[in-house]
């Protein structure tokens, strides 16, 4: 069976794309000139040099294929493309990765495009199913962890924007890259949308808490009011002032995110592992880097 692959080289997908070959799938990939490959080596992969503004072009790599994964962002605003394409290609299967952020009550730019990407998707005649990831961690590559983790590491102070109560659930990558292939042999998951979350919610207090234990660290925390915080950061961003954190981030930062996965583990055997249990081997991994 031949299996198409958007996203591929990016932090999911290049977890994803190995089990799709050990799971014995031809595996055919589509990469950006300027992307890095090297994260997946393996010489059984077909590469397709373009991109998502060519409808036509990816129309003619997907023929020929039975299965599409689509792990590249829904937040670009290219649903529309590539599942015309997908269709006109006759892809009988797809797999589409969107994201928990769908249900902020942040009226961003991004959720709205992702909204409708889903609708896309759902209208569509493809036998379709949506994942929903909470925020991806598990290597130097994720953006969000690994940053706390090397700032804790190096820092034995942290600011928290609010009162660091609001509940996060980040669920590991290779819980994500499972998700995927498990979703592939299950046709009850169809015409279905699921959230992927970690194990258990945990506040961000909590978060701080579990890394420090393992880093075997005792981190002070100072409290600032977020309200007056974003007041700031917007005041800096309409200066046009560059700063590393948004006035957005840190209002998400104060909204519990916290999801159910129930239908997923009863539909097709989710079954993530813990925070503390993904965070320790990406220490572990950090640290063996350092070394």
């Amino acid at each position: 069976m031949k299996v198409f692959v958007t996203g591929a080289t990016g932090f999911t997908g290049s977890r994803t794309v190995p089990l799709l070959l050990e799971k014995g799938w031809e595996v055919h990939c589509l990469y950006r000139e300027s992307s890095n490959r090297s994260y997946l080596p393996q010489p059984e992969i077909h590469w397709h040099p373009g991109n998502f503004e060519d409808q036509q072009q990816l129309t003619e790599y997907l023929q020929g294929s039975q299965t599409l994964v689509n792990i590249a962002s829904l937040g670009f605003g290219h649903a529309d493309t590539i599942v015309k394409a997908a269709q006109s290609a006759g892809i009988e299967r797809a797999i589409f990765i969107s994201t928990t952020a769908i249900f902020t009550k942040l009226n961003s730019r991004s959720k709205n495009t992702r909204l409708e990407a889903e609708v896309t998707i759902q209208n569509s005649d493809l036998a379709y199913t949506i994942l929903r990831p909470t925020m991806i961690y598990g290597s130097q590559r994720d953006r969000n962890m690994y940053r706390l983790v090397r700032w804790l590491q190096r820092i034995p102070l942290i600011p928290i924007f609010g009162k660091g109560n609001y509940l996060q659930q980040p669920v590991f990558v290779d819980d994500v890259a499972d998700a995927i292939v498990k979703c592939l042999d299950q046709s009850k998951t169809i015409g279905k949308s699921y959230n992927i979350a970690g194990k258990k919610a945990l506040t961000y207090n909590e978060v701080i808490d579990t890394i420090a234990g393992i880093i075997g660290r005792k981190i002070l925390k100072i409290y600032l009011a977020d309200n007056l915080v974003v007041k700031f950061l917007r005041l800096l961003e309409k200066m046009k002032l560059p700063f590393p954190i948004k006035a957005e981030q840190v209002k998400r930062l104060n909204e519990n995110k916290d999801f159910a996965y129930e239908e997923a583990s009863m539909d097709f055997g989710y079954q993530p592992r813990s925070f503390e249990e993904g965070i320790r081997f990406e220490i572990k991994q950090i640290q063996a880097n350092k070394s």
